[in-house]
């Protein structure tokens, strides 16, 4: 089936059970469910019950979208993503976020669990993503380009500055050090070598992780304004005499999240 079909037929089944458009699509990192519960009066569709949405399996991702208003904005949240280590195609990851945005969706936030490449970056700081690096090996547009359909996209602001400029305010009004940055995306599930992080930091990436770039990759081609962080739950390989585990990023994430909540909540009044 063609994806416009499969995207509509997704759509036709959630928006009978909505009561407004989702104008803001909210993603939500490893640990960072928290932010699921600022949502008002929220609808929840399981991703088990849509067309041919992928449940998701990674810890700490539930795999559920929640409707509703967050800020006094109406919102649709990705509670858990989909990632591409995961076994699915890098086109599944991205699906959902093209139903959003068919549903009306023309923002983006999309924030992950990331690892600290900069060395003045420090466990729990929040980072603000001006650029990233794709080093998946792959890319969600592939499956248009087999088909004869080549989407050569233009990446030059692929993130927002606009909606930078108020994350930076929000964040100085909240006496938040928001940090900036590159953000490197790998296809996972290992963490990296000390020395692909050594090279990471020489390309000029700040965190690394392993989600977030296909997401952009599509929500740039549909012409939506992007804003992205990255919650430094851990430093990354070799920067620290000590191994790494996700449990650690759940945990640290869990703790760390308020922060990242207060400032999405804010950005979202503030717009």
């Amino acid at each position: 089936m063609a994806l416009q079909d499969r995207i509509k037929e997704a759509v036709d089944f959630i928006q009978p059970k909505l009561s407004e458009v989702p104008a803001y699509a909210v993603i939500l990192g490893s640990g960072l469910n928290g932010l699921a519960e600022l949502v008002e009066n929220p609808i929840i569709v399981d991703y088990r019950d849509i067309p041919y949405f992928k449940t998701s399996g990674a810890p700490g991702h539930v795999g559920r979208l929640l409707f509703g208003q967050v800020g006094g904005k109406p919102v649709a949240c990705m509670q858990g993503r989909l990632h591409f280590y995961e076994g699915n195609k890098p086109e599944d990851t991205v699906f959902p976020l093209q139903v959003l945005n068919a549903l009306g969706a023309q923002n983006l936030i999309v924030t992950n669990a990331a690892g600290g490449i900069n060395l003045d970056f420090q466990v729990g700081d929040i980072m603000l993503i001006l650029d990233h690096i794709n080093f998946t090996g792959t890319h969600p547009l592939t499956i248009g380009a087999e088909q004869g359909l080549y989407d050569f996209l233009d990446m030059t602001f692929a993130y927002n500055r606009e909606l930078q400029e108020v994350a930076r305010q929000v964040a100085a009004s909240q006496d938040l050090n928001l940090r900036e940055g590159v953000y490197l995306g790998l296809r996972g599930p290992s963490f990296e070598t000390p020395a692909e992080i050594r090279a990471f930091r020489v390309w000029g990436a700040d965190a690394v992780g392993m989600s977030t770039v296909f997401e952009v990759l599509v929500a740039n081609l549909l012409k939506m304004r992007i804003l992205g962080f990255s919650l430094i739950t851990n430093m990354a390989a070799g920067v620290l005499e000590q191994p790494l585990s996700g449990e650690e990023v759940i945990e640290t994430a869990g703790f760390a999240a308020v922060k990242m909540e207060s400032l999405v909540l804010g950005i979202l009044r503030a717009l």
